[in-house]
């Protein structure tokens, strides 16, 4: 009888088992249960701000620089330039490809088009020394140590733009089943966070001191950012995903006249609102 009951139990636990590898071989893996091996990309909008900063410009004859000068960004809202071939660069626009090395973890690189623009006809504190003091309508009658900044004294913009070529480190996180999504190759729910580092190669609109504007490509200095940002995929394969973004940057040699010799330097903190349309896949 003892033997004829062990039998049964271990009969029992052998049909038991073998229903549960049954269940496991006839429920599929959905696309999205794993990342690694797959390719995104992304294309998008953002907004920008920055920190006040101190910018020092020097050249053969001058060496001044401007205290705590405001900056800020040049939206386009919402336009067709956006998706227009010929004119994607007119606005501020974020472009990333990524490869998943792992169901987590991706790299990726890209470029954040962000426009800094100086503030016109602000009142800023100044040292240093500049020709023909007074003759750009930059003066401030009682206070020799400040300077209007008039068109006609300086115009500062990185507006084609300030270019933010990066490579970011990012870790994903599915967070569908909080919302009570067990299908998530119909929607799709993640947590995004990165790190990323990179160079600034803008093309900085500037007229300075009365010299003829420049406007060119430049290697102009370094950045970093930290993000975090939320992604929803459709249908597996495409998303829309947006983004908080910071970082600092550091410009040591920005071009302001044909001359090599005349450059500008500052460093600031940006922040980033971005939202961008993409797609993953795996080749």
């Amino acid at each position: 009888m003892k033997y004829i009951t062990r039998l049964f139990g271990v009969t029992a636990l052998f049909i038991t088992s073998l229903g549960f590898a049954q269940e496991a071989v006839t429920t599929p893996m959905r696309y999205t249960d794993s990342n690694k091996g797959k390719f995104y990309i992304y294309w998008g909008g953002n907004r920008g701000y920055y920190t006040k900063s101190d910018i020092r410009f020097r050249g053969e004859d001058y060496d001044f620089t401007l205290e705590n000068v405001h900056a800020h960004d040049k939206p386009k809202g919402w336009h067709v330039d956006y998706i227009n071939p010929g004119r994607m660069t007119i606005p501020q626009t974020n472009l990333r490809i990524g490869y998943f090395i792992s169901d987590k973890y991706n790299i990726s690189i890209g470029v954040d088009h962000m426009k800094y623009v100086m503030s016109q006809d602000k009142t800023v504190n100044y040292t240093g020394y500049y020709p023909n003091e007074g003759s750009y309508d930059e003066k401030v009658p009682g206070n020799p140590n400040q300077v209007l900044l008039t068109e006609k004294f300086l115009m500062f913009e990185h507006t084609d733009g300030l270019n933010y070529l990066n490579f970011e480190l990012n870790r994903v996180d599915d967070i569908s089943k909080l919302f009570g999504i067990w299908n998530t190759d119909k929607v799709q729910i993640n947590l995004t966070e990165g790190i990323g580092f990179g160079i600034i190669y803008p093309k900085t609109n500037t007229t300075l001191l009365g010299k003829e504007r420049y406007d060119e490509f430049h290697l102009a200095g370094l950045g970093t950012s930290v993000k975090a940002g939320l992604n929803i995929t459709f249908f597996k394969h495409f998303f829309v995903q947006t983004e908080l973004k910071g970082g600092y940057i550091n410009m040591y040699d920005v071009r302001t006249t044909a001359s090599k010799k005349d450059k500008a330097m500052h460093d600031f903190f940006f922040g980033e609102t971005v939202i961008a349309f993409g797609g993953i896949f795996r080749l």
